[in-house]
């Protein structure tokens, strides 16, 4: 299950609810039986983009498609964005490897946030990418440096499924850490990528764009969207989420014309406008339907069966595929996104409680 929000969640002292991720987790074995692939590559596939661009989808809970990273090579770089969980870590190098490059070769190690399912796994790299740079926010990146926090608030959380589902959550060495902020240029891999500052699903989120090609490394700013599945659903996990800062960012992607979203949950694509603008949509449709059932006087518990009763035939509507619905819930599930809208009407706006 990918809770994303929990490196984050740690630098907030933030207690979740454990039974959430029992519920949830019931809830995917009764849909698709789905079991745990630890470590297992059989799964792993790399899909070149184009001449210097591949994405990778590294195996999750059984499951293809669902957590991707990048991988881009030019010049003398070779770069990794996103490189997962060190759960993940294996099929990441086995992925790498596929493409013709040796991993020991990668110079970059790109971060958009540094949630477990994104960087979870950087420390563990560094023995495995002896040239490599860890790059991240400047809000996020104390706390590669210092993993504590984070291990113990997702240990909190997973228990006994930690290790299977993240696996190590090692710090990455001071002198291997670069800190980047909001108007940074990177030249990697014979391009440029510029970083802009992307709030609203964590507070240490950045894209990276190249105004060159007109690709965008989104992360999950620009929200999950699986293959083939023309749905897209807001990541809202607690702590960070702010619903005006993200309309903000979605902007800010808009306004930079890209020519392909790549999206971590997962691919790329290309249809931009109607993408942004469903997710515009989704992510502030569903902000409101929680904040009525707050005003109610609704328990979460009950307002995450709201929810599901509310939003979850569209999306069996346009997949008609019941496994389909399990993926989302693996992306993105209901329990950490009804937490999510909870905590940010609670914080941002007790007014309107």
């Amino acid at each position: 299950m990918m809770y994303c929000f929990v490196a984050a969640a740690s630098i907030h002292s933030i207690s979740y609810n454990e039974s959430r991720v029992n519920i949830q987790m019931s809830t995917i074995s009764k849909r698709g039986g789905f079991s745990s692939t630890r470590r297992s590559s059989l799964l792993t596939a790399a899909t070149q983009l184009n001449s210097n661009t591949w994405s990778i989808s590294l195996p999750f809970q059984g499951e293809e498609g669902i957590v991707g990273s990048y991988l881009l090579s030019g010049g003398d770089d070779l770069v990794v964005i996103d490189p997962g969980p060190e759960s993940m870590m294996e099929p990441l190098l086995d992925a790498i490897r596929m493409t013709g490059f040796d991993p020991r070769n990668v110079t970059h190690i790109l971060a958009t946030h540094i949630h477990l399912d994104h960087a979870g796994g950087a420390g563990s790299l560094m023995r495995h990418m002896p040239k490599a740079m860890v790059y991240a926010h400047s809000k996020g990146a104390p706390h590669l440096l210092d993993t504590s926090k984070v291990v113990a608030s997702a240990t909190r959380i997973y228990g006994e499924r930690m290790q299977e589902l993240w696996g190590k959550v090692e710090p990455v060495p001071a002198e291997r850490l670069h800190i980047m902020e909001d108007g940074d240029v990177l030249h990697v891999a014979g391009r440029q990528l510029d970083v802009h500052y992307s709030p609203g699903h964590a507070v240490h989120h950045v894209i990276f764009f190249d105004p060159k090609s007109g690709e965008l490394f989104a992360g999950d700013t620009a929200g999950v969207r699986l293959q083939d599945v023309d749905y897209v659903r807001p990541p809202t996990p607690p702590p960070d989420i702010d619903i005006e800062a993200w309309l903000q960012s979605i902007d800010m992607m808009e306004k930079l014309q890209p020519s392909v979203l790549y999206i971590a949950h997962f691919g790329p694509t290309r249809d931009i406008s109607s993408h942004l603008a469903r997710l515009r949509t989704q992510l502030t449709s569903w902000g409101d339907f929680v904040l009525e059932q707050m005003r109610e006087g609704k328990n979460e518990e009950d307002i995450l069966a709201a929810l599901i009763m509310h939003t979850e035939p569209e999306l069996l509507n346009i997949s008609h595929d019941e496994h389909e619905v399990a993926r989302y819930e693996i992306a993105a599930n209901y329990p950490m996104s009804v937490q999510g809208y909870m905590r940010y009407w609670r914080k941002k706006h007790p007014e309107k409680l």
